[in-house]
């Protein structure tokens, strides 16, 4: 019989993330009402906000109708409308609580919120029964299953009706023991720009998937079905148009605007119809540089170039997206061409070389800005803007050169600084502004326990590392 007057409550089981949930249920002589999924109450009750996409109903004549067990790539909201089951589940996840078993029963007054990858299973204690869920997926035959049998000896589930007296399908009866059950992994994430600095740096995160623009174009029509979007928990966009002083001539300033903005903007479309949480890696570029100290998450964008502008554009889309995280960052040093290899290079050929010294920064390497982004994304940190670069203290231009110079054993004092004005004085072609002011201030990102190394210790690592 269905109890009356229980408290919204949530109730942790076993298995991480599966969740019984105690609904209120109000009755009189007319029959019972009940908010079998509230938003806005659920949530604030501790459950996730899943997203359901499909609401279905099983409905089951017969006393010990018994299906599953079944684990899909989706999260489902059980619950039933009439009756009462017997329901037990099993974490087929990939990981340390693979196997581990949780049974309850469930009427209308209660409720269970079963993560992806956790074998659903259940069985009827009274007829006519109606089993309904929810799921934050539609169903596709191409998505990842797992199945476990009934009777396996491991899992040991204890059904009120031996398994030879119930109405059971020869589908169900023939699924694998635990032994042979191959486990759901987590959901993936997708690199944009998996060839770039960045993209590089992130090779060795676990269960990470790369493309490029060869393998997956933003502007193109089918993006929506290019991917079985659900199947992935993060995007981190690595990806981008950085020639900054191409992007201020006619034809770069299209590229930009349609890398930066429109691609970006297909972008997030996708991930906020699918509930996937975006990375999207930013820059100072989007500052003036006219500020005294370091910039803020919060101080407002003054792009000075068309690069900036589309970088400031993409950031205030991505803004859009439920769980975003803009990842700003400034002077990045990583695999391949960059600004401390080239002066390593000047070094050791004897070259002495003009360089800038009225732009102010910190060094950012990728293997950090990387090591950044995974945790905010492990650690669930708050959604928003983070500035990461480098610690310690800033620095310009013509002072990393020198360093370059001294940690290569070569002569700093060939390092002879200039204006940033001086220095674009005689170079044919658009010259984009740049921001002389750099310094972006770390302060939210180490409140969430991240501590950025020194830069000027990386610097000598990479140094190091190259030789």
């Amino acid at each position: 019989m269905t109890e009356f007057g229980k408290a919204l409550t949530v109730t942790e089981t076993p298995i991480p993330g599966l969740l019984v949930v105690d609904l209120p249920v109000h009755g009189d002589s007319r029959g019972w009402f009940k908010e079998n999924w509230q938003r806005e109450k659920m949530v604030a009750a501790g459950l996730p906000d899943f997203g359901p996409v499909q609401n279905n109903i099983s409905f089951n004549d017969e006393v010990g109708t018994t299906r599953g067990i079944h684990a899909e790539p989706w999260d489902k909201w059980v619950s039933v409308a009439t009756g009462k089951i017997f329901g037990a589940w099993v974490d087929l996840r990939a990981g340390e609580t693979f196997g581990t078993v949780f049974t309850t029963e469930i009427d209308p007054s209660r409720a269970i919120l079963v993560p992806r990858g956790v074998g659903n299973s259940y069985q009827t204690l009274e007829a006519d029964t109606a089993y309904t869920y929810l799921v934050n997926d539609h169903w596709s035959p191409d998505a990842e299953y797992s199945f476990l049998n009934l009777a396996d000896e491991t899992a040991a589930i204890a059904w009120p009706i031996p398994l030879a007296d119930v109405e059971v399908s020869p589908k169900d009866l023939a699924h694998p023991r635990l032994a042979d059950v191959t486990p759901i992994g987590p959901k993936k994430i997708l690199v944009l720009g998996g060839a770039g600095q960045l993209g590089l740096a992130l090779r060795d995160a676990e269960h990470v998937e790369y493309t490029t623009r060869d393998t997956l174009d933003l502007r193109a029509d089918d993006l929506a079905t290019a991917r079985r979007w659900r199947d992935y928990r993060a995007i981190i966009n690595a990806a981008a148009y950085t020639a900054v002083d191409l992007a201020e001539t006619d034809e770069g300033r299209g590229d930009a605007w349609s890398s930066n903005v429109t691609g970006v903007t297909a972008l997030a479309r996708i991930a906020a119809e699918n509930g996937i949480t975006l990375v999207h890696v930013s820059s100072d570029y989007v500052f003036d540089g006219t500020k005294a100290g370091p910039y803020t998450e919060s101080d407002p964008v003054r792009p000075l170039g068309v690069y900036g502008q589309t970088k400031a554009a993409g950031d205030a889309v991505v803004a859009t997206v439920p769980r975003h995280y803009i990842v700003r960052t400034s002077w990045v040093i990583g695999e391949g061409r960059n600004f401390v290899r080239t002066m390593a290079s000047l070094a050791e050929r004897g070259i002495s070389p003009r360089v800038v010294g009225d732009q102010i920064g910190r060094l950012t390497f990728t293997e950090d800005l990387a090591a950044a982004i995974l945790h905010l994304l492990s650690t669930s940190a708050p959604y928003g803007v983070y500035n990461v670069t480098g610690g310690g203290e800033s620095r310009s231009w013509a002072d990393i050169a020198r360093a370059v110079y001294r940690l290569t054993g070569h002569d700093p004092s060939g390092v002879t600084d200039v204006t940033t004005t001086e220095y674009f004085a005689d170079q044919a072609g658009p010259v984009a502004p740049r921001p002389l002011n750099s310094v972006l201030d770390l302060g939210r990102i180490q409140a969430t326990g991240w501590t950025p190394r020194d830069a000027d210790a990386a610097l000598e690592a990479y140094l190091a590392a190259s030789s």
